[in-house]
């Protein structure tokens, strides 16, 4: 099916925005739902029925009305704390053996996230491909947006012909840029993390076995529905419309074959106002700079607040190495079993606003995550990276070489390297925050919505040289 030039006079497109059922790949994309329906289209924000409050709530006052679809389309889940989600025993299974692989290392985590692909990548595509048709059937969307690693719901839509633009919400190299680049081997590594060339040949191969294996499922898939087109390699299977990637356009990341798709690059998927999470919040704020100088957040993503270990020498490293500086730590289910570490200079949650804070801390210490790297330049906080998997080496090599952050191995840390790399962000931020700060800020949410309904209403990459350069 080609997309709709004409959908209505006085109205907008009908987008389906549809999201796994992480909450790190449901909040950005609750963002940019709102801000296609402030530009104007009649937007459904489509995931797990726990993620309804995205599409429901709107107290930041942005973007516009968004109608709710609940559609399961992976068995895999995070509400927003990995190990308190309900899910099945497989999956939480695969959960800890990948906690325990980031203890070894960074090609350890790799390989196990590698082989994990293997059982949950493309679980059910038949009863996913019937979820589709039965949403276009319903509501019949003009078109999608579908996340960039959500491949069940991108091949359905591959099969049925249905129009869609694909978002990315990690690394731009986490959709192949070339047919040497491999999903799941990063595209550069940090300065504080370098693997050897056998490590990273078996990474290689694990990941060329998991390319092969995926795209032939593809195209059996893909020919049992009688798609017009074969897909091509699996991991590179993406919309020939337009691809968006919530991260900035470093002038070193790789360049894309040239084609008649819109590649955007936007800077960041944040509100444009962060509704305030309360006053026992603006206590806890109050009194931690009541009696230091300085304040630092440390959050580990969903998945990683596991690793208690890692937040457990973070807090020892800072009241050792930086004693004028109080934290707050987002724990997840570790909060109660890190609770004595609380004090006047240290307050433990499971959860935390995090933009919020961002505005209100010095620095943050994070694991590399997009959301957190992207939050944190839109809004000029300094960080400490420490990557443990997926894109995250990629993302940390970019923060520190545009002059961002500084990154440490969370493998070998050690209380001396933190504090001295926290004393060092907290006494000389980084010089390219500035600059790539005011990028970021333009290129938004609603900056996202605007390209992305252009592309909608038949623009082209051929007519749009700046979107091109974008």
């Amino acid at each position: 099916m080609e997309p709709s030039q004409g959908v209505g006079a006085g109205r907008g497109p009908r987008i389906a925005v549809v999201s796994p059922p992480f909450l790190s790949h449901a909040q950005p994309l609750s963002v940019l739902a709102r801000a296609l329906a402030g530009a104007g289209a009649d937007v459904l924000f489509v995931s797990a029925p726990a993620f309804a409050p995205l599409a429901e709530g709107r107290e930041d006052g942005s973007g516009g009305a968004v109608r709710f679809v609940p559609l399961t389309v992976t068995r895999n889940a995070n509400t927003g704390i990995a190990r308190s989600t309900r899910q099945g025993a497989r999956e939480a299974e695969r959960l800890e053996e990948f906690l325990a692989s980031t203890r070894r290392g960074a090609v350890a985590a790799l390989l196990t996230q590698s082989r994990h692909r293997g059982e949950d990548m493309l679980a059910d595509p038949a009863q996913v491909l019937s979820g589709i048709g039965a949403l276009q059937e319903r509501f019949a969307p003009d078109w999608y947006v579908v996340d960039q690693l959500s491949y069940p719901v991108t091949l359905a839509l591959h099969c049925l012909g249905l129009p869609f633009a694909t978002f990315c919400p990690g690394h731009p190299t986490y959709l192949p840029h070339s047919p040497d680049a491999l999903f799941g081997v990063p595209y550069a590594w940090p300065p504080a993390i370098r693997p050897s060339e056998d490590s990273l040949a078996e990474l290689r191969r694990a990941a060329l076995a998991n390319e092969v294996a995926f795209t032939r499922r593809f195209a059996e898939v893909a020919r049992g529905h009688a798609a017009a087109r074969p897909p091509g390699r699996a991991f590179a299977l993406a919309s020939r419309h337009a691809v968006v990637f919530n991260y900035p356009r470093f002038p070193w990341l790789p360049e894309r074959l040239p084609s008649d798709t819109r590649f955007l690059y936007g800077g960041h998927c944040s509100p444009a106002q962060e509704p305030g999470p309360g006053a026992e919040w603006e206590r806890v704020v109050r009194r931690l700079r009541a009696s230091h100088r300085q304040l630092v957040l440390i959050a580990l993503g969903t998945f990683l607040s596991a690793r208690a270990d890692v937040l457990a020498l973070l807090v020892r490293a800072v009241r050792a190495h930086v004693p004028d500086c109080a934290v707050v730590v987002a724990a997840g289910d570790r909060a109660a079993s890190l609770s004595d570490l609380s004090g006047p200079d240290v307050h433990v949650a499971d959860v935390v606003p995090q933009r919020w804070l961002l505005r209100r801390v010095d620095a943050m210490v994070h694991h590399g995550g997009n959301n957190s790297f992207t939050e944190c330049l839109a809004s000029a906080t300094p960080a400490l990276i420490l990557p443990f998997s997926s894109d995250q080496f990629s993302i940390a090599h970019d923060a520190e070489r545009a002059g961002l952050a500084l990154s440490l191995d969370p493998s070998r840390l050690d209380q001396h390297a933190v504090g001295a790399a926290l004393r060092r962000l907290l006494a000389d931020p980084p010089g390219g925050l500035p600059r790539w700060t005011r990028t970021v800020r333009r290129r938004g949410p609603d900056w996202m919505a605007r390209r992305l309904l252009r592309t909608m209403a038949g623009g082209t990459a051929a007519d749009d040289s700046e979107a091109r350069r974008a």
